[in-house]
């Protein structure tokens, strides 16, 4: 089986690896495609056909060739979404697409990825939300700001979490200490140190009851239950038993679990799918997680069966 110094989740096809001191990409059959200079001192995922590098404490891109695109010259920056990346220069940030060029002038204190056609950034005190032109789409008026996430997006007013539409209305007011961005349908809040969802109207659609709780991920959410992780489906109900030191969210149907200080993976019933075996392992993404034995990580498909 293919065995490497670090590996990392597939992505567009391909999975960046580290072997010995130098970095690499790999395809789905373990082939190495793309051989990365060894100056470089780190890679990213592939995302929009551009893959982050890193040298000398700044960023640059490479395409799927493996050819440097955009100049490592950033000292902060981001993958690519809806054709533009976040980058920092100086001490402002901007934005610039796929051929390297600014399209938004560096001006914001902090910014974010795109998401849903929106961008959450901060000019100087207050957060607002631009578009892929860099106009306004909700003026700066928020303490602090996600993502938008199936339509809500979470914002500080006042010292207080609550959730808008893209109208920048409040549609979910603040009656909680802790809000979070919604997946499948459901927000995660927290009131005091106790963990529930609501729905796309605030409606309580679980109360709070968990010591701490995880997004929903294909139906089920990891839920800790005194020390102790399970699952619960949408109704709040307990649909795998806490019994793990730690669960991740679902992915392809599996999700990986500690038990008795091993990582294995589970299928949605809550049975053993992989035995607990590894010291780390990571999500399925495009058909394989990478996981470590020992001191190699390796690859490893749904069934189990490792790359080779």
């Amino acid at each position: 089986m293919l065995r490497f110094d670090f590996a990392s989740d597939f992505s567009e096809g391909l999975a960046a690896v580290r072997i010995g001191d130098r970095y690499a990409y790999i395809d789905r059959t373990g082939k190495e495609v793309i051989t990365i200079d060894p100056s470089f001192d780190g890679v990213s995922a592939f995302s929009e056909g551009r893959a982050l590098v890193r040298v000398n404490d700044v960023c640059g891109y490479i395409d799927r060739t493996g050819a440097v695109v955009i100049p490592p010259q950033f000292p902060g920056a981001n993958a690519f979404a809806n054709g533009l990346a976040a980058v920092r220069t100086g001490s402002r940030y901007g934005y610039i697409n796929l051929a390297g060029e600014m399209a938004i002038e560096p001006q914001f204190t902090l910014n974010s990825d795109f998401s849903e056609g929106v961008a959450a950034v901060k000019l100087d005190e207050s957060y607002g939300y631009i578009d892929p032109q860099g106009k306004w789409a909700i003026e700066p008026q928020f303490e602090d700001a996600w993502s938008f996430s199936e339509s809500r997006a979470v914002v500080r007013i006042a010292g207080q979490p609550g959730y808008i539409d893209r109208t920048s209305a409040i549609v979910i007011p603040s009656s909680f200490d802790g809000a979070f961005s919604f997946s499948e349908g459901l927000g995660r809040i927290r009131k005091g140190s106790i963990w529930g969802f609501l729905d796309v109207t605030g409606a309580t659609a679980i109360a709070p009851k968990f010591d701490f709780a995880s997004d929903f991920s294909q139906g089920l959410a990891a839920v800790l239950v005194g020390s102790q992780w399970g699952y619960a489906n949408p109704q709040g109900e307990i649909a795998i038993a806490p019994q793990f030191s730690f669960a991740a969210d679902f992915a392809s149907g599996l999700a990986a679990v500690t038990l008795n200080g091993q990582i294995g993976y589970i299928d949605r019933t809550g049975k053993i799918a992989i035995k607990p075996q590894f010291t780390q392992a990571g999500s399925f993404a495009g058909g394989f997680a990478w996981v470590k034995l020992d001191s190699n990580w390796h690859f490893i498909d749904p069934e189990g069966n490792f790359l080779t």
